[in-house]
């Protein structure tokens, strides 16, 4: 078997803590605390509860949950105690021939114990009840002295052994005393109960996984370099894109240029020449096309006035020749024509055959 540790916890304060040391068929023992390196007392240190301070029962509990088991065990010995099974510690073992081994301490021992064992050191990962290091016997009861305390189990009951309890429950059968050979191959077994469950249950220490972290630290850099490539390809397309705009663009420039014109890769110039081609076409200021389109629309808009002749000269200044009904006419005109942004200066209007004939020069 796996070296372990038997810590017996004394069941008075004033007595000495014993302990026994199993290796294979050897068995050390002494007083106190043994000295254990860090993993030993944690992994192989198995803290027994002296017998007088635990309550043993058997019965059949549903095998489902931990938790289920425990809630029905406490209907199982809250007849059988005379405090509130909630106010108790009530913990229950593996199932065995269809009953399970259920196993009531006080909570203020359990207490008192995992803090004497923290004060030494030590976190045992098992708390086993004295009578229950004793193998189950095939019929009748075992005893054995287990570091200075008798203790006496039968196949549903554990105490600590005394001669008139004893007695009283065995009906006067004498137990058969075991020696350490038999208590060695039970404690090489696993134990029947563990009464750190529940609230007293060890915290599990969770170790770093350091070839998970890595893992974990590999695809972060994967997805951060497949994030940082998909907006490299991103930036890419929209750059080609923006060139392929761009040639586009200088192409219906240069088909736009003077022939003969050559001006490369010069964006400034070709854009002066566009510009000197369009006003040549269109005409100096805002053209003539958008001048006398304004121009008309407005004369239009006004009742009893008419165009009788126009002028477009090379500084893109627009004459207007208007014959209208009166002054009121010339003078909405010529607010209109401002309105839309234009300088205008009005000639003196004469009177001819019952209207008024005059001149109006429109300048962007």
């Amino acid at each position: 078997m796996t070296a372990a540790t038997l810590l017996f916890l004394p069941p008075d304060e004033s007595l000495p803590w014993r302990w026994w040391r199993v290796e294979g068929d050897a068995i050390t023992e002494g007083e106190g605390v043994p000295d254990a390196p860090g993993e030993e007392a944690a992994a192989n240190v198995i803290a027994v509860a002296p017998a007088d301070a635990v309550t043993l029962h058997w019965a059949a509990l549903p095998a489902r949950s931990t938790a289920q088991a425990v809630a029905a065990a406490r209907v199982v010995v809250s007849d059988a105690t005379a405090e509130p099974a909630h106010d108790l510690h009530v913990a229950v073992g593996a199932e065995h021939d269809g009953d399970r081994a259920i196993a009531v301490v006080a909570p203020s021992r359990m207490r008192a114990w995992l803090d004497a064992l923290a004060q030494r050191g030590l976190d045992p990962a098992t708390v086993v009840p004295a009578p229950l290091l004793l193998p189950m016997p095939e019929d009748g009861y075992v005893r054995a002295d287990l570091a200075g305390q008798s203790v006496v189990r039968g196949r549903t009951s554990g105490w600590a052994d005394e001669a008139r309890l004893t007695e009283l429950v065995t009906a006067g059968q004498e137990p058969v005393t075991l020696d350490r050979g038999a208590v060695l191959a039970a404690v090489a077994a696993t134990p029947a109960l563990n009464l750190r469950q529940g609230a007293f249950a060890r915290r599990q220490r969770r170790a770093i996984d350091w070839a998970l972290v890595r893992r974990l630290a590999v695809l972060t850099g994967l997805i951060l370099l497949a994030t940082l490539a998909i907006d490299v390809v991103r930036i890419m397309r929209y750059s080609l894109g923006a060139d392929a705009v761009e040639a586009r663009t200088a192409t219906i420039a240069r088909q736009g240029l003077p022939r003969g014109a050559n001006v490369g890769d010069d964006g400034a110039q070709s854009g002066r020449l566009l510009a000197d081609r369009l006003a040549r076409l269109r005409g100096p200021g805002q053209g003539f096309t958008r001048t006398a389109a304004a121009a008309f629309q407005i004369v239009q808009s006004v009742p009893d006035s008419e165009v009788t002749a126009i002028d477009f000269a090379a500084d893109g200044t627009l004459k207007l020749s208007l014959s209208v009904a009166g002054e009121a006419q010339a003078n909405s005109v010529k607010s209109q024509l401002e309105g839309a942004g234009f300088t205008v200066e009005s000639s003196v209007f004469q009177q001819a055959n019952g209207r008024l004939t005059g001149d109006m020069t429109v300048r962007p």
